[in-house]
């Protein structure tokens, strides 16, 4: 069989452009793994739960405004641990219940302030 001379630098150019296209595909094109997918998908679904869940933690703690107090003077480090203690997450899966509860206690501090 004969293969003409032209061939052979014909198919390492294609296979020189698929390596390239794929480095620039990964690199700039936004193109990622089926792992890193995975990843970007549950950090989503984390932030729409903290997202969906917030404004309920803190309608409950506006109910309790003797504890806003409380919750203020409490440092930055206990007060996801307040909330949580409060009850105002108790509808929250335990998954996601700290985060929420950050989210809430940083919500009731910044907007009272």
């Amino acid at each position: 069989m004969n293969i003409p001379a032209a061939t052979k630098p014909a198919i390492w150019g294609a296979i020189g452009g698929a390596i390239v296209a794929i480095v620039i595909g990964f690199v700039w094109g936004g193109w990622v793994t089926g792992s890193t997918a995975a990843q970007m998908r549950a950090a989503g679904a984390e932030a729409a739960v903290v997202q969906a869940f917030t404004p309920l933690c803190v309608v409950k703690a506006e109910q309790e405004p003797e504890q806003i107090a409380l919750l203020k003077e409490a440092s930055r480090y206990q007060r996801d641990n307040f909330v949580v203690q409060a009850g105002w997450v108790d509808n929250v899966s335990e998954k996601y219940r700290s985060e929420v509860a950050d989210a809430c206690a940083n919500s009731i501090v910044e907007g009272m302030q």
